[in-house]
């Protein structure tokens, strides 16, 4: 069975596993054991009937430590191997496993807000991130992830994209440029939608005087009082001037770290891969939570 103490002392191991640094793995774990805590206490007030013995009484479990739940977690989050061998690693059948990822997901969640790494989703909530960022400077761009074939023929529909020619779902996302960090993250849609049309949705608004790169699924997208720098597209049926291919290629060389920002988060293969699981909800969840720990990795960069 895969515990914490058998890979602790072995950071590249834990790196591949759980994709944190031992650093950054027992800096969350702190949070973690407090956000654990801090569920089983609101499970208790949300009783009908009072607890007839304390916490921990009964069958120990097979995951006892706060340390062996959070590699659990992350291992699965890095990995993302099917529930029974998830299962299988950790000592647990695959009903346990199904029970642990729904449980755990939502408190290593709360753990990264303890850390305050997670981006902001309301749009109040934005504004003031990113006006607390020390340089106003900002990477706008959408992501999609792969998803099962829907069942039904309209689900189907939504989510097939023409751009990726097949099911997905989205997100946008904005990175702060100095640091990579993504500071706000729009709610999934599916992949049908258009960037643009979801960056509209969302009505983001940026502190004056901010300075905005975008892709040119954003062409028309201009927020108020932003400075934006966006590719010029190939006019239809002509070329591009020498000196607008070179204007691209410097914008590109610009927006790059977007792409850093979202392989970042694409570290972690429940991202990645082909999304698999059918709570309501849960792809939102999941996806909130790759990028605080793409935020987390940031603050504790694997040693060379």
């Amino acid at each position: 069975m895969l515990s914490y103490e058998q890979i602790k002392n072995k950071p590249r191991i834990l790196s591949s596993l759980s994709g944190l640094t031992p650093a950054a793995f027992e800096q969350l774990a702190r949070s973690f054991r407090q956000a654990y805590q801090q569920q089983l206490v609101d499970s208790d007030n949300q009783r009908e009937q009072p607890r007839q013995r304390q916490q921990g009484g009964g069958r120990k479990a097979t995951l006892q430590s706060s340390e062996d739940k959070l590699l659990f977690i992350l291992f699965y989050f890095k990995l993302y191997p099917i529930q029974e061998l998830q299962g299988f690693f950790f000592g647990l059948s695959q009903a346990q496993a199904n029970y642990w990822i729904h449980s755990l997901t939502p408190i290593l969640n709360q753990a990264l807000g303890y850390e305050q790494q997670l981006p902001a989703r309301k749009t109040q909530d934005i504004e003031q991130v990113l006006a607390a960022c020390p340089e106003l400077e900002f990477i706008l761009d959408g992501t999609e992830r792969p998803i099962q074939r829907p069942k039904e023929r309209q689900r189907q529909r939504d989510n097939y994209s023409g751009k990726k020619k097949r099911h997905t779902i989205k997100n946008n996302v904005i990175s702060h440029k100095p640091t990579k960090k993504i500071k706000a993250l729009s709610p999934t849609e599916p992949g049908k939608i258009h960037d643009k049309k979801l960056a509209d949705q969302e009505q983001y608004r940026f502190p004056t005087g901010s300075k905005l790169w975008k892709a040119t699924g954003f062409q028309g997208y201009e927020p108020e009082g932003v400075i934006t720098c966006q590719p010029k597209k190939k006019p239809k049926g002509g070329e591009l001037t020498a000196a607008e291919k070179e204007e691209n290629q410097a914008i590109a060389k610009e927006r790059i770290g977007v792409e850093h920002s979202i392989g970042g988060v694409k570290v972690f293969h429940i991202i990645r891969d082909i999304y698999r699981n059918h709570k309501h909800g849960f792809e939102d969840l999941i996806m909130e939570t790759a990028c605080g720990l793409h935020n987390l990795r940031l603050d504790f960069p694997m040693a060379v």
